[in-house]
């Protein structure tokens, strides 16, 4: 048994209820100090250990939110697709490039193959005519036009069907959107015939000479075929007849003048081309050649 006093009671105890007794200290005021500075030194490495356990939570799920927020749909969707998949591209092709016109209710239409098989091919390559292509092209649809189908609208049809290697990359490559064959035909021709050509015909035209030993059917038919290659070299009847003439060799001009009356100058265009186109076709059955 202890005698414990309480608040100025005196109370008997027994001693297994009393707090353990240490062993003296003659130093306890050093020994208390102590104690206090690794107290206070434990709980301020706690208060550091929370607040940067807190910053770096914060941090994460700050950027965390900013990945959700900034990522794009497709790389969020990209996640649940495989490696095969994600391989395999998802390409988007260009609409075509023709807008056919409207047919009547009633009216129908079906490109056949016999068509496709007797158009003309262009490649688009340096020494092609595009206007000679253009001209067959037209003879080919307009043999094979059904009747009250309109033509133009079976060669918006087709004229894909008669382009073939760089021409028809061509078309495949074009922006714009066709609504008639004139823009289409139009488009064809800047491309395939630009107006550096055509000016580059034009002087040929002004400036063109008779071969040595070649016939005037000949001279004749180089020159038509060569105004056939630009129609719209914009060269009047009257010059052209003038600088078929003045290219002439003097035998062949001397001939002409005398078929004429006197000179061929003193003719209209008109019946001056019909005198030469006579007289070009006489030399082709005879083979009147020019002088050597």
């Amino acid at each position: 048994m202890a005698i414990v006093v309480d608040g100025g009671a005196t109370e008997a105890k027994p001693l297994s209820s009393i707090d353990p007794l240490y062993a003296f200290d003659p130093k306890i005021e050093k020994t208390l100090r102590r104690l206090r500075r690794t107290r206070n030194l434990i709980v301020n490495n706690s208060r550091s250990s929370d607040s940067v356990i807190k910053s770096n939570q914060f941090c994460t799920d700050n950027s965390v939110a900013s990945s959700n927020i900034f990522a794009k749909p497709g790389q969020m969707e990209n996640n649940d697709r495989t490696l095969k998949e994600l391989a395999t591209l998802n390409v988007v092709y260009q609409p075509w490039c023709i807008q056919y016109p409207q047919l009547e209710l009633a009216q129908t239409y079906e490109l056949k193959s016999g068509l496709i098989h007797l158009l003309p091919k262009f490649h688009g390559l340096a020494g092609e005519d595009p206007h000679k292509h253009l001209k067959e092209f037209h003879v080919v649809c307009s043999m094979m036009r059904p009747q009250g189908i309109p033509e133009d609208y079976i060669k918006m049809k087709a004229f894909p069907f008669s382009l073939d290697g760089a021409a028809k990359d061509w078309q495949y490559l074009q922006p714009a959107l066709f609504n008639t064959w004139g823009d289409m035909k139009r488009t064809f021709l800047e491309k395939f015939f630009p107006a550096s050509r055509t000016t580059t015909i034009r002087k040929e035209i002004c400036g063109i000479q008779q071969h040595t030993r070649k016939t005037m059917y000949e001279y004749w038919e180089r020159f038509d075929k060569l105004c056939a290659t630009s129609p719209h070299h914009q060269i009047s009847e009257q010059l052209l007849i003038q600088y078929f003439y003045e290219g002439l060799s003097t035998m062949d001009r001397s001939m002409i003048d005398a078929a004429s009356g006197g000179s061929l100058l003193d003719k209209t265009p008109a019946t001056a081309r019909h005198l030469i186109s006579n007289m070009a076709s006489n030399t082709q059955q005879f083979g009147i050649r020019g002088p050597s």
